[in-house]
């Protein structure tokens, strides 16, 4: 068990993905960047014969990687699923609303986000995360056939890609880019954060159904070339891990601030007409809190206060469910309709292609180097051993005792 000490978490930060790194690496040396991408194109699915033509690294490392881990409990994996599928809709809203956002209060991440995607097309952030979670939670994500596996090879290369560019044209900070410790805090966003942000919105989850949806993101988070031995084992540790990264990192940004106005306008545009926008970012405030909306510039309106009935309608929808089979599997379809729509809103109606990018463009924004499963209460506000001026100058910054996580 790690306690996550400021020696422990400086650590992380300085190491990447061995594996792909390497394989990126050989890859632009040998001058291949491009082959590999048009190649890629055609392999979407799990069991499918590799192109031909392949660069020997390429293939070495697609070999390698085409399989799950072989200590994966595929019972728990199941429960996670059918968890996803019992609240799809909510899950989707909870990514959107929370978990981006979430990611958004880390400065020097919004800053990354700004660098390795192009501010002419920001849903393609949502786009990708959406496709990418929907691949995961399908029956066949880890079979011939499934489209998971080959997708989270790819981003595990793109990964790559972006450490490789950042640290050799000097445009980054840090001695790693997208290193261990914000692959974990990225993990935390997608897994801890949406039950967070469930638990809100007045979801009833139970502790298993909790647990085994954190279950599915350590597989994912070991799959994405993340440490298994750093991954928190549990809930518990996950929250204590996300406590102590968010405290050593979450504060107000430019970045932040400008990612979350294209997230806040870009559902504006998928809300039908204009009366219900204020929604939007009434619904983003509810879910991360005063503060960390007030970082994120979140604008306020009347509607905020009428976003905190989302949990008695939600409470209302679920005693729909409960009143029988039927009930049950119409909001399930209708779920995984309304999920079905917002991602194709999202993607413009393509699949979305997780390339390696050749090169970073300037317009990217980084400027040269210079029962029912309930949270704990908040972290105690005292500051911990080994605690920075830093940690405490972003716990005055949190006057209301929110939890470290935003929500």
């Amino acid at each position: 068990m790690h306690d996550y000490t400021e020696e422990y978490m400086n650590g992380l930060r300085l190491e990447g993905d061995r594996l792909a790194d390497a394989t990126v690496e050989a890859l632009f040396a040998g001058g291949d960047v491009g082959r590999f991408n048009t190649l890629m194109r055609w392999f979407t699915t799990s069991g499918q014969a590799l192109p031909e033509g392949l660069p020997d690294a390429a293939r070495e490392y697609l070999n390698a990687t085409a399989t799950p881990p072989d200590w994966v409990d595929w019972t728990v994996m199941e429960q996670a699923r059918q968890f996803f599928v019992d609240n799809d809709v909510h899950i989707s809203t909870a990514l959107s609303f929370a978990a981006m956002p979430a990611c958004y209060m880390i400065p020097h991440v919004a800053k990354l986000l700004s660098a390795t995607h192009s501010l002419a097309y920001p849903s393609r952030r949502m786009a990708e995360t959406g496709q990418f979670t929907v691949y995961l939670m399908q029956p066949d994500a880890f079979q011939a056939g499934g489209r998971f596996l080959p997708a989270a090879q790819k981003v595990r290369l793109l990964h790559a890609s972006i450490r490789r560019h950042l640290k050799q044209e000097d445009r980054w900070p840090e001695p790693v880019p997208i290193c261990q410790e914000d692959m974990l805090g990225g993990l935390m966003m997608f897994s801890l954060q949406v039950l967070d942000a469930l638990h809100r919105m007045g979801v009833h989850i139970s502790p298993d159904g909790a647990e085994s949806y954190y279950y599915a993101w350590k597989v994912v988070g070991t799959i994405l070339g993340v440490d298994p031995a750093a991954i928190p084992s549990d809930l518990e540790a996950a929250r204590r891990f996300s406590d102590r990264y968010m405290l050593r990192h979450m504060g107000p940004s430019p970045e932040g601030a400008h990612l979350t106005r294209q997230l806040i306008d870009m559902y504006e545009q998928v809300v039908p007409g204009t009366f219900l926008d204020p929604v939007v970012p009434a619904l983003v405030r509810f879910l991360i809190g005063d503060t960390a909306a007030d970082w994120l510039q979140v604008p306020g309106s009347r509607w905020d206060s009428i976003a905190k009935i989302g949990p008695v309608l939600l409470d209302a929808l679920e005693r729909f469910e409960d009143s029988g089979p039927w009930a049950e599997q119409l909001s399930d379809r209708l779920g995984r309709l309304v999920t079905k729509l917002e991602l194709s809103s999202l993607t413009r109606g393509r699949v979305m292609h997780y390339a390696i990018p050749e090169e970073l463009k300037p317009d990217y924004g980084i400027a040269p180097r210079a029962a029912r499963w309930t949270p704990p209460p908040p972290a105690s506000t005292s500051a911990p051993r080994g605690t920075t001026e830093a940690d405490s100058a972003r716990r005055s910054r949190n006057p209301e005792g929110v939890s470290p996580c935003g929500l």
